[in-house]
C-alpha cells in the first residue's frame, strides 16, 4: 500500500515536467514553412508564409507550434494572425492579432479567433473560452472586458477603437460576472465598478506570494525609480498575484506583478515571476518568450540599473533607497 501511495504521488509531477519531442522548422523550395522531428518525419508539411525572421533548422519552443504568418490556398480569417498546432501535428486555433503578429498571453490566456468572435486559449493549446463574442480585452487581475454588438471604428488611422455593442465582464472560465452593490478594498475596479477579489489560496500558495509581499517596498521602489511624477506610498503599493498553477507541460506557479489599480505592470514579462512546482525556486522572466533566470541574479541587475539611473538623474522623485539592501 506505501508503495502504491508514492507512486500516485509521484505521477502528477512526472507528468507536469515531462519531456517535450525536440521539432524544427524546415523550409521548402518555395520558402513555405512546415515542422519536421530529429528524424525527418514531417509532422505539419510546409504550407505556411511566415513573415517573422525564421532560419531553416530552427526549433519549436513552447508547448505548441506557432507559425506567424499565412496558410497557402487559405482565405485569412478577418482579425487573426497565424496558425497554431499541437506538437503532434493537428490543427488548433488562429490567434487574434494584435500588434501586428500573433496576440500575447496574458495571465495564462491567449485570445483566439474563430468565424470572426473572440474566444481564448491556454498555453497548451487548449480553447479554455469557447469564441463566442465579437470582441474581448485580454484577462487583468482575473477579469476580461467583452462586448456583443461592437466593431472596429471606420477610420483609416493606424489604432482603432472598438465602439458600439453591450459590454460585460467574464472571468477565466468564460461565465459572465455581474458588479458588486457594495464592496472592499480588496475588490476590483473595472471602469468605475467593483468585482470580487477572483483570487484564493492554499497555504502553500500564500507562502510563495509572502516571499515577493516581504520585499514589497524594495521591488516598488526599483519599478517606480525611473517615474518623474511624485508617487505616495499608496501610489506605489504593488499586488502580487499567482495567475497560472502548474499543469501538463508547465511545472511552475507564475506570479504577476499589479499597481495599487491592480493593473498588470507590464504586457510581456519584465515583473513576471515563475516559481517551481515544489515552492522552493523563484525565477524572474528575462525575455517576451518566457526566458527564465534566477530571482537574485535578476534582483541584483535591478539595484544595479536602479543606482546607475539615480547616479544620472539625481532629481528623479522616487528614490531607491540603497540602505533597503
Amino acid at each position: 500500500m506505501k508503495k502504491l501511495l508514492v507512486a500516485i504521488l509521484l505521477t502528477p509531477v512526472i507528468s507536469f515536467a515531462q519531456v517535450k519531442e525536440t521539432l524544427y522548422y524546415f523550409k521548402s523550395k518555395d520558402s513555405l514553412v512546415g515542422v519536421k522531428n530529429k528524424d525527418g518525419k514531417i509532422i505539419v508539411p510546409a504550407q505556411f508564409k511566415v513573415f517573422s525572421y525564421l532560419k531553416d533548422g530552427d526549433p519549436v519552443d513552447g508547448e505548441t507550434i506557432h507559425f506567424d504568418g499565412t496558410k497557402a490556398g487559405e482565405e485569412h480569417e478577418k482579425y487573426a494572425w497565424g496558425y497554431i498546432y499541437d506538437r503532434k501535428g493537428n490543427y488548433l486555433y488562429q490567434p487574434f492579432m494584435y500588434d501586428n503578429g500573433a496576440d500575447y498571453f496574458s495571465e495564462g490566456f491567449r485570445r483566439l479567433v474563430k468565424n470572426g468572435k473572440i474566444g481564448f486559449a491556454d498555453r497548451n493549446g487548449k480553447t479554455v473560452i469557447q469564441p463566442e463574442h465579437d470582441f474581448a480585452v485580454p484577462f487583468n487581475y482575473g477579469y476580461a472586458a467583452f462586448c456583443d454588438g461592437c466593431d472596429w471604428e471606420k477610420t483609416d488611422d493606424e489604432h482603432k477603437a472598438v465602439v458600439g455593442g453591450n459590454w460585460g465582464i467574464m472571468n477565466t472560465q468564460g461565465k459572465i460576472v455581474q458588479p458588486l452593490a457594495k464592496h472592499s478594498e480588496k475588490d476590483v475596479e473595472i471602469d468605475g465598478k467593483y468585482y470580487p477579489n477572483p483570487f484564493q489560496y492554499n497555504e502553500k500558495e500564500k507562502n510563495i506570494l509572502k516571499f515577493f509581499e516581504k520585499q514589497n517596498k524594495k521591488l516598488s521602489d526599483l519599478y517606480h525609480v525611473n517615474v518623474y511624477n511624485k508617487l505616495s506610498d499608496k501610489e506605489k503599493k504593488l499586488f502580487f498575484e499567482i495567475v497560472e498553477r502548474p499543469k501538463e507541460n508547465f511545472p511552475y506557479y507564475q506570479v504577476n506583478t499589479y499597481n495599487h489599480e491592480k493593473n498588470e505592470l507590464d504586457m510581456l514579462y519584465r515583473f513576471k515571476f515563475m516559481v517551481s512546482e515544489d515552492g522552493s525556486t523563484f525565477y524572474a522572466l528575462n525575455s517576451y518568450n518566457e526566458e527564465k533566470i534566477p530571482f537574485a541574479e535578476w534582483l541584483k541587475d535591478e539595484i544595479k540599473n536602479a543606482k546607475d539611473f539615480q547616479k544620472e538623474h539625481t532629481d528623479n522623485p522616487n528614490k531607491f533607497m540603497n540602505e533597503q539592501n
